[in-house]
């Protein structure tokens, strides 16, 4: 024990130094830390001073909650654009026009056929035809690009003018 002694005593200076300067760096580290940590606070204060919240979590808990509707409501928007391109090819948006004198008598050209045809040239040709004695409309189902019913030169001109619209 005794020479336990004499060893600690000899080195005491040592040991002593040693822990001396442990202790500065250890104090130097917890400065360092203490500032970083104030700097972070600060910064937190900063950001959360106009947010109306107490703390990070509860922001952060509520944007959560905004971003679940706002992606329910994408999915709801998502699901209504499919079902309307479904229906899109199946709506009569072509529409051709052809005006014409039906009956080479002076005139001004008051006789018309109006095709309404969708993507698949399924749809309608309406056909007015004007004298003196009076104004007759007719209406034919227009399939595949032809009719059940005889068309007319004017209606086919008009069928073909609303296929070339885009």
């Amino acid at each position: 024990m005794l020479e336990l002694n004499n060893l600690v005593s000899e080195q005491l200076g040592l040991i002593i130094v040693g822990t001396a300067l442990l202790f500065i760096l250890i104090l130097i580290w917890n400065i360092v830390q203490g500032s970083k940590l104030k700097k972070m606070r600060r910064k937190y204060e900063i950001m959360m001073a106009g947010a109306g919240v107490e703390n990070l979590e509860t922001l952060l808990i509520d944007l959560k909650v905004q971003l679940d509707s706002i992606e329910d409501e994408q999915g709801d928007q998502q699901r209504q654009l499919q079902s309307i391109q479904k229906l899109l090819p199946k709506q009569k948006a072509k529409i051709g026009i052809k005006r014409y004198n039906a009956f080479n008598e002076r005139g001004n050209e008051l006789s018309f056929s109006i095709a309404f045809i969708d993507s698949q040239q399924d749809g309608i040709v309406l056909t007015g035809i004007y004298n003196r004695d009076g104004s007759y409309v007719y209406a034919k189902p227009v399939v595949k690009g032809e009719s059940p019913y005889s068309l007319s030169p004017e209606e086919k001109d008009a069928i073909h003018l609303a296929e070339q619209e885009v």
